[in-house]
């Protein structure tokens, strides 16, 4: 399936169905009166978050999507019924915008959350309405609401725990395939990941992570250059960003430091809180490099990019050092999940008294 993160569709409500005007005529009953029924509701377009979705691709050639409208009322006190509604499903994380101003509207950010993207018109009323002490045969009636038209911008932003940043063939498609069940594509050429990756990574029973792998940045992608920064925005809901760097290009005139200061220059002026986001850096292609001549390539790295964070060693080909990444990436994130959980308030009853011991 083609991944598609952005798409425009205009959306509209059905209309409302008009009053009518009608009054009881029957044999044998002395007695009529106004019987002319109201108009139904104009369906809804609404919107449900769908975890199975991943791409806005449904979206893309199928722009237009409109409600029924409501019937029309009837005589012998029969309303219209409502117009039939519309139910349009989205990958988790999708924001809805107006296409117009760009304000956001909406955002979907759990799974089966269900939002009302236009409503429908009510309906118009019948006669019978109008009917009263001195208004004994009314002939008035309204003519239903018309429904609501709006022009929308999707815009999808995928849900991850961790995200991969790094030049092109880094090894970041390669780490991903390493450590979760995603399986994206690998060559040996630059920007063979030309669209967003996600993969959950086991570390136990009930422990995993969803991590994602974007297209390879490059220094001069702000001005255009590669793929940009238009796959940037996956990276915005992530808790922390790991860092690929290649320590072992073939070009021996490509400096792994000059690459690695480019990125974060170009992550700063994508957006400064990105920037500001967790991140950790991760020295992949390590096998190349002889064991004893390791540790002070990996000092020399650090000391010249004048970095101060966490730092791993790994090759994702021979998965040497993935297992301790891994297990470092879960305990971070179990932190911080514990720290955005509010406290849970402790029931009085078994609160310790002031002076501070248990009641015996």
């Amino acid at each position: 399936m083609k991944f598609v993160d952005e798409a425009f569709i205009d959306v509209a409500a059905g209309d409302g169905g008009n009053g009518c005007v009608s009054f009881r005529h029957e044999k044998y009953k002395e007695f009529g009166g106004p019987n002319g029924g109201d108009g139904g509701r104009g369906g809804h377009v609404y919107a449900v978050a769908d975890p199975n979705l991943n791409t806005l691709v449904d979206y893309r050639f199928s722009r237009r999507h409109e409600a029924r409208r409501g019937e029309h009322g009837m005589g012998s006190d029969m309303f219209g019924a409502a117009g039939a509604d519309v139910t349009l499903k989205m990958p988790v994380g999708t924001i809805i915008s107006d296409a117009g101003t760009g304000e956001v509207l909406h955002e979907l950010l759990v799974p089966g959350e269900t939002i009302v993207l236009a409503k429908g018109g009510d309906g118009g009323f019948g006669n019978m309405r109008f009917k009263s002490s001195i208004n004994r045969a009314p002939r008035q009636k309204t003519p239903g609401w018309p429904g609501e038209k709006k022009s929308l911008k999707l815009e999808l932003k995928v849900l991850a725990d961790v995200g991969l940043l790094g030049m092109p063939n880094a090894g970041k498609s390669t780490l991903i395939a390493a450590v979760s069940n995603a399986r994206p594509k690998i060559a040996d050429y630059p920007f063979t990941t030309l669209h967003p990756n996600l993969g959950v990574v086991r570390v136990g029973p009930e422990q995993s992570f969803v991590v994602a792998d974007v297209p390879g940045l490059i220094e001069g992608a702000s001005e255009g250059a590669g793929l940009g920064h238009q796959f940037l925005r996956h990276l915005q809901r992530t808790r922390l960003l790991l860092h690929l760097v290649d320590v072992a290009p073939f070009d021996e005139a490509v400096d792994p430091v000059a690459q690695a200061r480019a990125i974060a220059a170009e992550l700063k002026k994508y957006d400064k809180s990105l920037y500001d986001k967790p991140r950790w850096l991760v020295l992949n292609k390590i096998d190349m490099v002889p064991a004893g001549e390791r540790d002070a390539l990996v000092k020399a790295f650090v000391r010249r990019l004048r970095y101060k964070g966490p730092v791993f060693r790994i090759s994702a080909l021979t998965r040497e050092g993935c297992e301790e990444l891994v297990q470092a990436v879960y305990q971070h994130l179990h932190a911080r999940r514990a720290q955005e959980q509010p406290a849970a308030d402790q029931d009085p009853r078994f609160a310790a008294p002031e002076g501070g011991k248990d009641p015996a």
